[in-house]
């Protein structure tokens, strides 16, 4: 079972960082947040495994889209869930009901469909928390909350640096982090067509349909 999430985007360059940290000498940030003044805006999805209280945040400089999501949950996968849970079968994601993992995306069901269930045989359950009940995601308190706490105070002048905040991000409760940085570009408005639609495995559940669904590889 993994919770998912993007976390808000960031500027990265010489930017407040809304917290406190203890330092000698204060630290000479730019006096307002152009867009325009940034090297880059930062995009980090989070991928948190429940059970293990492990997680991995995909960095993009891209859209966040569909795209962008499932590639996210795929790399999780590769590196981390498929060494651990190399013989299930069934895969369970808490998603939010908006933004780029959304319940009314079908680009994102399409891509789940070709990027996990397809790919790797898995049989993928997405339950969606309803539209003001994101604060119940555990990927929010247990990864996105400890992250924030770590680099309070911290500019994030460079990728690097966002990267390896994020890795040493570490709580009492045993949390670890790991963190990889994606530059591929992903374009915003593909859409999925009706045809495309009704070639999914998909099959809705008797509760909440529209949050509640199940994907099989065909």
């Amino acid at each position: 079972m993994i919770s998912v999430d993007t976390k808000h985007k960031e500027l990265i360059g010489d930017f407040k960082n809304a917290g406190r940290t203890w330092i000698r000498e204060p630290i000479e940030v730019n006096a307002h947040d152009f867009p325009q003044d940034a090297l880059c805006k930062a995009a980090p999805y989070g991928v948190y495994d429940v059970g293990r209280n492990h997680g991995f945040v995909h960095v993009g400089v891209s859209s966040d889209t569909p795209q962008f999501a499932v590639d996210s949950i795929r790399q999780w996968w590769l590196t981390h869930g498929g060494k651990q849970y190399g013989q299930a079968r069934e895969l369970l994601i808490l998603a939010d009901a908006g933004g780029s993992n959304g319940y009314r995306l079908r680009c994102f069901k399409k891509q789940l469909q070709d990027k996990i269930a397809d790919s790797f045989g898995l049989k993928v359950t997405v339950c969606h928390f309803p539209s003001g009940a994101s604060k119940w995601n555990p990927v929010e308190h247990r990864l996105f909350g400890p992250i924030s706490c770590h680099w309070a105070g911290v500019p994030l002048r460079s990728l690097e640096l966002l990267l390896r905040l994020i890795r040493t991000t570490v709580t009492k409760g045993g949390l670890k982090v790991s963190a990889r940085l994606t530059r591929k570009t992903y374009r915003t408005g593909i859409r999925a067509s009706n045809a495309e639609m009704k070639l999914l495995n998909l099959r809705r559940h008797t509760v909440c349909p529209q949050w509640n669904y199940t994907i099989e590889a065909h």
